[in-house]
């Protein structure tokens, strides 16, 4: 090899790939009856989850992109949406949740 040999350019595979990270998912639920058709949800949900349905009420025709970000619930002014984790997201906090007995030995072991 000749000191001003430059290396071989990377290959496509050789990098490891950074695992892919576990999105938060959710489950939109419109109550029509305290609805009153404004459309807030729908013009500035950034998932695009909520479409105006023949009702003038928003519907959840695009549920799989939900990201649980909860905008359409927190700016509602008629509280009629809220937004539920779903089952994969409820799965995934009770693996990352630390049981109680853990916290107290950590507590123990501080002192």
């Amino acid at each position: 090899m000749t000191p001003n040999a430059e290396p071989a350019p990377a290959q496509v595979g050789d990098r490891p790939r950074p695992k892919k990270q576990d999105l938060p998912r959710g489950e939109v639920h419109v109550f029509d009856n305290w609805c009153k058709g404004c459309g807030l949800c729908i013009e500035f949900c950034p998932a695009g989850v909520l479409v105006l349905g023949m009702d003038n009420r928003p519907r959840p025709i695009y549920p799989e992109n939900c990201t649980a970000c909860r905008w359409c619930e927190l700016h509602c002014p008629d509280f009629a949406i809220f937004v539920s984790d779903t089952a994969d997201e409820a799965e995934r906090s009770e693996r990352t949740r630390v049981p109680a007995d853990a916290a107290t030995d950590l507590d123990a072991d501080a002192s």
